[in-house]
């Protein structure tokens, strides 16, 4: 129902009516129009829902280094949501204790449990890391991956996709693993949205990795039937709007589909600047088949960052965040989207990366430059931070110890990408002696939360649960949505039915 401008505006999800009263006047309400109900859970593909056993179509996304953790993964599973663990950036050991606790507390896949996922991120200088935690997936049951950062398709990621694909009785064909390609551009939506190449399935048939009869199958079927298109959001990101992205990857899709005669259907979901009712609303309109939240999860009480990152967090603007290159892919120059407010994580990133880029060696290196780098960020002589640094590689990947002892500056590279790959680890744990090295990634949807949360029950770090972030996102998505319906039929709406506040929903 929605009252005259005159009245106090409220715009409800459900309901039938749309009646017109003035206090002032005295006059009884009179109809105006009717509308059949709308709900939270028809805002998207009813495929997702069916597919993924949700309710919802609403994913949590997997926050890197756990701080999408097993706590906030249960509790979207609990709410009626999908959520993904944050796996990328932990060790394999960790990861595996990750998923025993989710299958304990959730149930396998196998015996009818809730659905959940987890992250599988692109390792290029890495590649042994990304086929271990592969291989931990599918041996314990994993069904439903994040792939994130992939500027192409790897054999880890491939072998994932298809393990296990058969043709049913009925001629269909089952898949038990479900990718979801967290993708900002056409041309890395296309390795998703086609089979993947004859080349990697070939040498995965002969390596094992794949069966003869999964590879034939794979050869009709697209690497991933869930798209989620990235706009500007935290972390790793093109930056993109996502009124424009979103169109240029559906057509695409239907492109490929109409070409390939697909007998599934795909779905393409949207992420990015998705941190009020308003804009889940928005990426619903232009046909999003399921929405990805992170900033906003991020400063959930069941996130695994520390309350003082939480704090900080609450405090940022739509203007306070900024680009530093990511330690993952540090030599390549990427770059992650962080939180600028109440750190100098980005500018001294930003200052080791142009180190990097125009030094040969740490030797090489300007005294003034070495002094500062020692002295502030790592906060030790550049001899103990390689042997720190090289203990730590010797454990994880020995190969790359072979190559710095070689190459001086891939060992500038490592020390320096210590940096940045602690420096998300101390905002998780709340070292107080590192605060201004914090690494918060955060996207612009994080500032737009906290204006619209302001003075209602979610505005507290420590009242910002997960579940009723989504709850309150997508009742006011499926009331804006209802609006905007009236509104196309001619109904005069007021703009106060756009505007819908934090409530405690049930």
């Amino acid at each position: 129902m929605v009252q005259d401008p005159n009245t106090r505006a409220i715009g409800l999800a459900q309901g039938g009516t749309i009646a017109h009263s003035t206090e002032a006047s005295g006059k009884a309400w009179g109809l105006l129009a009717s509308l059949p109900a709308t709900y939270p859970e028809w805002l998207g593909d009813r495929s997702f829902a069916e597919v993924h056993r949700v309710r919802f179509p609403y994913v949590a996304g997997a926050m890197a280094n756990g701080i999408a953790s097993t706590r906030l993964v249960i509790a979207m599973a609990r709410g009626g949501c999908l959520g993904f663990f944050g796996s990328a950036g932990l060790s394999p050991a960790r990861v595996e204790a990750s998923i025993a606790e989710l299958n304990a507390e959730l149930g396998s896949a196998e015996n009818g449990g809730a659905a959940w996922g987890a992250n599988l991120i692109h390792s290029p200088n890495e590649p042994a890391l990304e086929n271990a935690v592969v291989d931990l997936y599918l041996r314990h049951g994993v069904r439903r991956v994040s792939a994130a950062a992939y500027m192409a398709l790897t054999p880890a990621i491939v072998r994932y996709a298809y393990a296990g694909i058969r043709r049913g009785p009925d001629g269909r064909v089952s898949r038990p693993n479900h990718v979801f390609a967290k993708i900002s551009r056409p041309e890395t939506a296309r390795h998703f949205l086609e089979p993947a190449p004859a080349k990697i399935l070939d040498a995965l048939v002969a390596s094992g990795g794949l069966s003869a009869a999964e590879a034939e199958l794979a050869r009709g079927l697209p690497v991933a039937e869930d798209i989620t298109v990235e706009s500007d959001s935290g972390g790793h990101t093109d930056n993109r709007p996502l009124a424009a992205l979103f169109p240029t990857i559906a057509r695409l899709r239907d492109d490929i589909v109409a070409q390939r005669r697909y007998p599934r259907p795909i779905r393409v979901g949207a992420a990015g600047g998705l941190g009020t009712p308003a804009s889940v609303a928005a990426a619903f309109g232009l046909g999003a088949a399921y929405v990805v939240t992170g900033s906003v999860n991020q400063g959930a009480v069941e996130s695994g960052l520390h309350a003082e990152g939480k704090r900080m967090l609450a405090q940022a603007g739509i203007a306070d965040v900024t680009m530093a290159p990511a330690a993952d892919m540090f030599e390549q120059g990427v770059e992650v989207q962080v939180l600028g407010r109440g750190t100098m994580f980005a500018a001294r990133a930003r200052k080791l990366y142009e180190l990097y880029r125009t030094a040969g060696a740490w030797e090489s290196i300007s005294a003034a430059d070495q002094q500062r780098v020692e002295r502030d960020l790592l906060k030790q002589p550049f001899a103990e931070a390689w042997a720190s640094t090289k203990a730590f590689w010797a454990q994880r990947d020995p190969a790359q110890n072979q190559q710095a002892e070689a190459d001086p500056k891939h060992k500038l590279a490592l020390v320096f990408r210590s940096y940045l790959g602690r420096s998300s680890r101390w905002a998780i744990d709340g070292d107080p002696t590192r605060q201004l090295d914090y690494q918060i990634w955060c996207g612009p949807a994080m500032g737009a939360f906290n204006a619209w949360a302001q003075g209602s029950l979610l505005e507290a770090p420590e009242s910002r649960s997960a579940v009723q972030i989504a709850h309150n996102f997508l009742e006011g998505a499926t009331a804006i949505t209802r609006a905007s319906q009236l509104r196309s039929f001619g109904v005069p709406i007021p703009a106060a039915a756009f505007d819908f506040r934090p409530r405690r929903i049930a």
